[in-house]
């Protein structure tokens, strides 16, 4: 701003702030002026937000020679009054790391691997660690003591079949769109995800390394993302989008436009599908997906198709195997599901449609199932096309019976979403998971599924595991994501479909994204 700007915002705050107090130094001026409603009215006369007295009080207070510490409320302040106007806001920055260690005290501890609640535990965060776990009487040195006021603390929920560049845009314009477009809104909806207390997702497919990566290197906010990259898939299979058009492919036909997106890939035959495999793990994919059966969103394969031969699948199982990592299957039905746990895959992704001998076959090869709450209602992921619909409706017929299969023969369970294609969804994360509860399970048995064993299952990825420490608990030597909530898990999860109110405080990685106790 130059001087004379300067000079315009000073005498329209002293003019309107302080008439009568010549002396009073600039900045406080400008500061009053901050929280003045004479700002509003008389910045309505200005076509063009860049010249308003909103961005020329923006730029006077720094150039009104603050201190350090009175910049900093003056950022603040410049932060709240951009979010009060009608534009819309961009992403925000990621916070400090706290120079001096933080202990939260007076809380109720659920730890994500116990069912209980304990008090009388403070927990001490140092860098981007869990440090300690000290008995509430116990003096901790030169640490920020954050008083809990008796609120619930509990680790960071991880939604283990979630889509980062899938879930916010329909699948019309996801196909349609430039790819730059698709990451602007992946990166706002990975915000979204972070600030509704998911602090982990395991990628289940699609182009997230480049997100992944912003997010790691603090450029834009969202959860840690264990990334699949394309899902791989056969011709006519589960991710096989291409056009009737398309078809036939020639050996010398460029790829489709949803392979070029890196959402799916196409691969046919043992050497393809190895091909197809090393080249995700090459970009950085710490899990292979592998389309094993029919699905709902895709446009031909019916949903009790058997979709790659065991000769196809255990290649993929092999290079992913060389790699230090597994495979997780997309399938639903019993001999698809079989088929995947003879050549080794770890991961069951859906199986909605389960027999109890498929089931029993899980539990005596200690398979893992990736559950989601595909149950039809308000929740479910819009289908317009009757065909898409009638799967759709079929799956949510077979989840109750899913459900109890997987607690009568103890599978290890995990929980996900599977979000696709709904920017409305997404404002009800975590519905999806509060409402299994008392149905399906008690709340705190279904709190320590979606903390402590989905950390379990996101570190099967072994050696290529992007974020090696422990996730999912509060416990020494664990990453400090903490969400410190308004709540009682002993009772329902109910508090968590309302993050605006109910999370106090959000921290991921030692950083606290969210601090709403101070008021």
């Amino acid at each position: 701003m130059c001087a004379l700007q300067a000079q315009a915002v000073e005498s329209f705050a002293r003019q309107t702030v302080a008439p009568h107090q010549a002396n009073r130094p600039a900045a406080d001026l400008i500061a009053a002026l901050a929280s003045s409603t004479a700002l509003k009215s008389h910045e309505s006369h200005y076509p063009c937000a860049c010249c308003s007295p909103r961005m020329q009080l923006i730029n006077a207070r720094i150039a009104a020679g603050l201190s350090r510490r009175q910049f900093i409320g003056g950022a603040a302040a410049a932060v709240g009054l951009l979010a009060s106007s009608h534009t819309a806001s961009g992403l925000t920055a990621q916070p400090k790391a706290p120079e001096r260690p933080i202990l939260f005290s007076n809380l109720r501890l659920f730890d994500g691997v116990g069912r209980i609640v304990r008090k009388g535990v403070n927990i001490l965060v140092k860098g981007n660690r869990i440090e300690a776990l000290p008995n509430a009487c116990e003096t901790v040195n030169d640490a920020v003591i954050v008083d809990c006021g008796d609120r619930l603390a509990m680790p960071g929920l991880i939604d283990v079949h979630w889509h980062s560049m899938l879930c916010a845009l329909s699948e019309l314009e996801l196909f349609t769109t430039d790819v730059g477009y698709i990451y602007l809104a992946a990166a706002r909806a990975a915000e979204q995800t972070l600030m509704q207390g998911f602090t982990t997702v395991r990628d289940a497919g699609g182009p997230s390394f480049a997100l992944k990566r912003a997010i790691d290197q603090g450029l834009v906010n969202g959860p840690r993302i264990y990334p699949s990259g394309a899902m791989i898939s056969q011709t006519s299979g589960h991710g096989d989008f291409r056009l009737r058009s398309e078809v036939p492919r020639g050996n010398t036909t460029p790829l489709s436009h949803v392979e070029n997106l890196g959402v799916s890939v196409i691969g046919d035959g043992e050497a393809e599908v190895l091909r197809r495999v090393r080249e995700v793990l090459m970009l950085g994919a710490s899990q292979v997906k592998v389309m094993a059966g029919g699905g709902v969103s895709s446009l031909y394969d019916p949903l009790d198709s058997t979709q790659y031969t065991e000769q196809e699948m255990r290649a993929a199982v092999q290079a992913a195997e060389d790699w230090g990592t597994y495979v997780m299957v997309h399938v639903y039905i019993p001999r698809g599901i079989q088929r995947a746990i003879r050549v080794g895959v770890k991961c069951i992704e859906h199986g909605q449609l389960a027999d109890e001998e498929t089931v029993r076959m899980m539990a005596g090869e200690g398979t893992w199932w990736s559950l989601q709450p595909f149950l039809g209602d308000e929740d479910a992921n819009p289908k317009s096309d009757p065909f898409a619909r009638a799967k759709q409706l079929e799956v949510a017929k077979g989840t109750e019976r899913a459900y109890a299969l997987a607690k009568q023969y103890q599978i290890k369970t995990g929980w996900g979403t599977d979000i696709l294609f709904s920017a409305k969804n997404l404002e009800h994360h975590a519905r999806q998971l509060a409402k299994l509860t008392p149905r399906f399970y008690e709340p705190l048995e279904l709190l320590g599924i979606a903390t402590g064993q989905n950390g379990e299952l996101v570190a099967l990825s072994g050696p290529r595991n992007p974020y090696p420490a422990s996730l999912g608990v509060i416990a020494p030597g664990a990453y400090a994501d903490i969400l410190i909530a308004d709540g009682d898990p002993t009772v329902n999860l109910d508090f968590l479909t309302e993050p605006d109110a109910n999370l106090r405080i959000i921290m991921k990685d030692g950083r606290i994204y969210k601090n709403t106790l101070a008021s």
